[in-house]
This record gives C-alpha cells, structure tokens and sequence, in this order.
C-alpha cells in the first residue's frame, strides 16, 4: 500500500518555521535570518512589528495623564518599536524586550522634550531643567527640606547661575493663555493687563538728542526750521518773514536738514 508523506518545509526556511510558531521572538529570529532583499522580508517585518504592539501599547499608557493625548503617545511608541524592530540582532544574545523597552522609552522622552514645551528652548535648558527637578527630589530626600539654589549647584557639580538659568528656562515648558480671567473679581483677562508698544519713547530720545544738534546750526537756519516745522509756514510764508527769496528758503532748509542728519543720522530725520 502506498501513502502520500505529507509536503514539510525544509527546517532551515525561517519564514515557514515563524509562520508555525506565531511567536513573536521567533518572527524576529527569522527576519534576521533573511537577507535584506528577501522578497518575504517585508511581510515578516510588518507581523513582528504588529507582534509586539501590546509592548509599545503598555510602555505609553505609563506616560499617559501628562498632557499628552494617548493616541500620539502610542504613535511614538510604536515609532520607537519600529526602530527596534529594525535595530534588533538575535545573534548579539539580548532578548528583544530587554532591547526595545529602553528604545521605545527613550522615544517617548524625546517627544515630551522635543514638543511639549510652550515656547522652543535649547535642548542644554531642557535637559538642565531635567537634572534640576531630579536633584530637588533627590536633595529634598535626603536633607528634609527643599534644598536651596547653592545645594542643587553643588549636587549637580555646576554654578548657581546655571541653577538659575534652568529654572527660569522651566517658565517656558507651561504657557498660560491670554484670556485667562486676573483680578479679584474675574472680569479681567490677563491679555488686557498686557501693555502695548509705545512709540512715544522713540520721540522723547529724538526730541532729547536734536536739542544738541539744533544748537550747530546758525540763528537763522534754527529760525527757519521753527518756523516750517513748527509754525507750519509755508516757503513763502517764511520767506516774507524773513525778508529773503522763496528759493533761499529752500536752500537753506535743504543745508539745515543736511547737518541734522550729520548729527543725528539718517534715520531719525
């Protein structure tokens, strides 16, 4: 009597043998066994990495609660298990877990660094004000009271102005919106206590430097100018009071105002 053998897949076919198994290890495992043009490659690939989302899934809700929105936070941490995936080598003798938690973790990090700040500071500032709220909790362990800008500097082996420099850059991790209601009564919002760009400072340093410049010029040249620009005559105006041509004004305004600029500069005249 003759039998069919059932077909098996020769032992050394890593896809058949991941595609047995279904286990998430061994995906991994035989993605790497394959070479990169694996025409089988990319659909192992995707499995290992759908495998293992419930990790990256875990490892984001700890860092939910924090005012980041869940579903960016699964975002970057399947950003960051994709990078695992990618990185991972089974021959190195490390299991993928203990590799791809730090990785997705760091991910995760990097994203409250790089986006939840209110205002863009430095990446020297953020990871000061990291250091910073680490030693406080650290110092306020270990002496029993909050520990002072001179205990934090000496913890963290810097100067007290950079103590400083780190905590007033924390004001910008958090902004406070301009409707926000200030005052006893509430009525208020803080964008209307904000004050606005005044011009006047600008007039007040010309007024106070042209009184200096005014002084070079002759009697009759300050005369003429008073008259123009502030008794807002005419040409003709002043040259009737003057005694001289409409042209000669004109000559002599033109000369003034020249000097002016000398001596203030061009753009204030």
């Amino acid at each position: 009597m003759i039998t069919k053998t059932a077909r098996r897949a020769p032992a050394d076919n890593p896809l058949t043998s991941a595609r047995t198994t279904g286990n998430a290890d061994e995906l991994l495992r035989a993605m790497a066994a394959m070479p990169a043009a694996h025409p089988s490659r990319p659909a192992l690939r995707e499995r290992a990495i759908e495998a293992w989302l419930p990790l990256a899934r875990h490892l984001a809700n700890r860092y939910a609660g924090r005012g980041e929105p869940v579903d960016d936070l699964l975002q970057t941490a399947t950003v960051g298990l994709i990078k695992a995936v990618d990185k991972f080598d089974p021959g190195l003798g490390t299991d993928f877990a203990g590799y791809a938690i730090p990785t997705v973790i760091g991910e995760i990090k990097r994203h409250f660094r790089d986006r939840t700040w209110a205002i863009r500071v430095p990446r020297r500032l953020q990871e000061l004000r990291l250091a910073i709220t680490a030693a406080n909790n650290t110092l306020t362990h270990t002496l029993g009271r909050s520990p002072t800008v001179a205990d934090i500097a000496e913890h963290l082996e810097i100067t007290e102005e950079e103590v400083l420099e780190g905590l007033e850059g924390a004001r910008a991790y958090n902004a406070t919106s301009l409707s926000i209601p200030v005052g006893t009564d509430g009525t208020t919002e803080l964008g209307e206590t904000l004050g606005g760009e005044d011009n006047e400072y600008a007039l007040t340093e010309a007024r106070l430097a042209l009184g200096p410049a005014l002084a070079s010029l002759d009697e009759r040249e300050r005369r003429i100018l008073t008259l123009r620009f502030y008794g807002n005559l005419t040409q003709t105006e002043i040259a009737e009071q003057v005694g001289i041509s409409q042209m000669h004004v004109s000559r002599l305004i033109t000369r003034a105002l020249v000097k002016l600029r000398g001596k203030l500069g061009d753009d204030t005249i």
